[in-house]
């Protein structure tokens, strides 16, 4: 089995990250909605901005990795007939990325908004660098609703793997759990 893609499969490396990033992003989400609804009371919330931030870093370098990764193997063709279908998928992907970037940036625009450093689970600091009035709030209602867009598209991305596997039976989530012959 291959850990590089090649024109009709993924390989390890590429499904490994997808699944990673997959679940890791979903529990950032269900955490994220835990979160805003705890006080500055609450036993949990400091550790719980502290595991979203750090854990939100790591993401973001998992993504940057993936997409590196993904520019410098091949990629599998599409499987549907309908060119339509595939533009829609490439589309989707390119969407996602967007949207986790967009995610990225506004996290950090709120966890550096007071001038300090995002502490990543104390193996290293990002720095803070931007600053300005209500940067936390703005940033913070725009990652919310960006969080929303991305469990949509995802939420879409899946739905259209399991019409492909049930109803087209092309194959193509068969080739994102392990890599095809």
């Amino acid at each position: 089995m291959s850990l590089k893609n090649t024109e009709h499969s993924y390989g390890w490396i590429s499904i490994a990250l997808h699944w990673l990033i997959a679940i890791v992003v979903f529990g950032m989400f269900g955490l994220g909605l835990y979160m805003v609804e705890l006080t500055y009371y609450d036993a949990w919330y400091k550790g719980s901005l502290d595991l979203h931030k750090g854990a939100g870093i790591l993401l973001a370098i998992a993504v940057a990795g993936r997409f590196f990764w993904r520019q410098m193997n091949a990629s599998p063709r599409g499987l549907s007939n309908k060119p339509i279908e595939n533009l829609a998928g490439h589309l989707a992907h390119l969407g996602l990325y967007a949207l986790l970037a967009a995610l990225f940036i506004t996290g950090y625009l709120i966890s550096t908004a007071d001038g300090r450093s995002i502490d990543v689970f104390g193996l290293f600091q990002v720095p803070a660098s931007l600053t300005a009035d209500n940067q936390e709030d703005i940033a913070g209602e725009i990652h919310e609703w960006l969080a929303w867009g991305l469990i949509g598209l995802v939420t879409l991305h899946a739905l259209a793997a399991l019409k492909h596997h049930f109803i087209n039976r092309d194959g193509t989530l068969k080739r994102m759990i392990r890599p095809q012959k």
